[in-house]
C-alpha cells in the first residue's frame, strides 16, 4: 500500500525561529530553517490522517492546501502536539463530518480537563465535534475513513445534530497502523507513541525505547523519521549520538530527524554532517 509522508512541522516546542531570538538558526534566511511545531501529514492508501495537531495546526493546514482528514493521531498530551485541536471544527463545518483522534487513555483524560467544552453533553453549538477511541502502544488498529461517521447537519442556534451517513460511493477501505512504544522521560512513565504506516515509520519526542520495539516492530523500513533536540543528553529527548544510535539499530534505508531546536547547526551544516542517509527534515519536505 502506497505511503506519502510530509513534514508540516519539524521544530521543538518554541518552534525556529523563537520569539526574541537573534542567534545564527534563528536569524537564518534559508527556508528550510523555518520551522513550525512537529506533525506530519500521512496519506496510507486511501486514507489520509495527521499525526499530531499543535498550536501551528490553522497555518500549516493553510500553507499545505489540506482540505481533508479522516483522522487525527495524538503522540502524547504536550501542548505543542495538541494545542491546534479546537481548529478541528473547520474540518466539521466543511466536511460536514466528526473528526476522529486516535491516543492513549491519559491522553484522552488530558483532553477532557484542557477542552471540557468538546466533551460536555449537550455541546455548546459549534464546539468541535470529535470522535475520540483510545489506542494504546501493544496492539496495531484501525484508521478507518470518515466515510462511515455520522453526518453533521447545522441547525442554527443549537448547534449540528447526527444523521446516518449518506454513502455516494463504495466506502473506502480502513487501514492498519502499528503504533511504536516509547518514553519522553529518563523515569519511564511518560508513555508517547510512534507510528508505522507500511515501510514509513514517524517517530518524535522520544528519549528512549525498548530494543524489543525495535526488533518486533521497526525492521524492514523504507524509511524513519526520529526526533533530537541537541548534542547533549536532554531530560525528555533523544540526544544526536542517541538519535544516531537509534536510527543504526533501525536500518532503514533513510532516515529523518525531526523537532529539531536552534541548539543544533543549520540546516544546510546538520546536513553535511550526517551520515549519507541520514537527514535533517524541514517542514514542507515529502517522503514517498
Amino acid at each position: 500500500m502506497k505511503t506519502r509522508l510530509t513534514f508540516l512541522g519539524t521544530g521543538t516546542s518554541q518552534g525556529i525561529p523563537i520569539i526574541g531570538c537573534r542567534c545564527p538558526v534563528c536569524s537564518s534566511e534559508d527556508p528550510r530553517d523555518k520551522r513550525l511545531r512537529a506533525s506530519v501529514f500521512v496519506e496510507y492508501g486511501p486514507i489520509s490522517m495527521l499525526v499530531d495537531c499543535g498550536p501551528d495546526f490553522r497555518a500549516q493546514m493553510l500553507r499545505a492546501g489540506i482540505c481533508h482528514i479522516d483522522g487525527v493521531l495524538l503522540t502524547h498530551n504536550h501542548k505543542d502536539h495538541t494545542g491546534g485541536l479546537d481548529d478541528l471544527r473547520s474540518f466539521n463545518l466543511l466536511e460536514h463530518k466528526p473528526v476522529n483522534i486516535y491516543c492513549e487513555e491519559y491522553v484522552k483524560e488530558s483532553l477532557r480537563r484542557e477542552y471540557s467544552y468538546a466533551f460536555t453533553r449537550p455541546l455548546y453549538p459549534g464546539a468541535p465535534e470529535w470522535n475520540v477511541i483510545c489506542i494504546n502502544g501493544r496492539d496495531s488498529f484501525e484508521v478507518s475513513p470518515n466515510d462511515l461517521l455520522e453526518d453533521l447537519v447545522w441547525e442554527k442556534g443549537k448547534g449540528y445534530y447526527k444523521k446516518p451517513p449518506v454513502l455516494k460511493a463504495p466506502p473506502r477501505e480502513s487501514v492498519q497502523v502499528i503504533p511504536i512504544q516509547g518514553w519522553h522521560n529518563r523515569q519511564r512513565d511518560l508513555s508517547v507513541l510512534g507510528f508505522r504506516f507500511g515501510d514509513i515509520a514517524y517517530i518524535t519526542d522520544f528519549c528512549s525505547i525498548d530494543d524489543s520495539e525495535i526488533e518486533n516492530k521497526l525492521q524492514g523500513l523504507r524509511a524513519v523519521t526520529v526526533n533530537c533536540v541537541q548534542r547533549g543528553q536532554h531530560h525528555s529527548h533523544f540526544s544526536l549520538d542517541e538519535a544516531l544510535m537509534f536510527l543504526e539499530k533501525v536500518g532503514a534505508e533513510q532516515s529523518y530527524i525531526t523537532h529539531l531546536s536552534h541548539l543544533l547547526p543549520k540546516h544546510a551544516d546538520f546536513e553535511n554532517e550526517l551520515p549519507e542517509n541520514i537527514h535533517p527534515a524541514y517542514d514542507g519536505l515529502t517522503i514517498e
